[in-house]
């Protein structure tokens, strides 16, 4: 690491911490040559990962963008804040684990809709009304029927 004083490139370490950002570390170090103290951050480099538009285009996966709008699914829902960081957080490590560097935005939407359709049945099917863009009342009442049909298989 180098020295914000010196230059050098010889430095010892004093004190590691986790920060509370996953994947951060803050380390507290001292310069060898000059003694100046300084701290640096280390965090894991996780490659770029593309989105795959229905019209091709492709944008840099954004985490905030799922965020939004999971966070708009689970609106006026009695589910505490940490539980919906939780889901988002493992539906971005299930795409990112995939090993794929593009990603359709089919692929994302199936995965919101699984784990939703496992936590929240109004989440779930607020998400869908989005994401299927439900036309008219009858695309959303098939999507209900298979929403009890398969909650009706889980109970047996």
């Amino acid at each position: 690491m180098k020295c914000p004083r010196c230059s050098s490139h010889e430095s010892k370490v004093l004190e590691s911490r986790d920060v509370e950002q996953e994947g951060v570390i803050r380390r507290r170090r001292e310069c060898l040559s000059c003694q100046q103290r300084f701290t640096t951050y280390e965090r894991i480099e996780v490659a770029n990962m593309l989105v795959v538009k229905k019209s091709g285009e492709r944008d840099l996966f954004d985490r905030a963008k799922l965020a939004s709008g999971i966070y708009k699914a689970f609106e006026k829902r009695s589910v505490p804040a940490d539980k919906i960081e939780l889901i988002i957080s493992d539906i971005e490590h299930e795409l990112r684990s995939s090993g794929e560097h593009e990603i359709s935005t089919h692929v994302i939407g199936e995965s919101v809709m699984n784990t939703l359709r496992d936590c929240d049945d109004v989440a779930y099917v607020r998400f869908a009304s989005v994401y299927r863009s439900f036309t008219d009342l009858k695309s959303f009442e098939q999507e209900l029927k298979k929403l009890r049909s398969e909650d009706s298989k889980k109970h047996k």
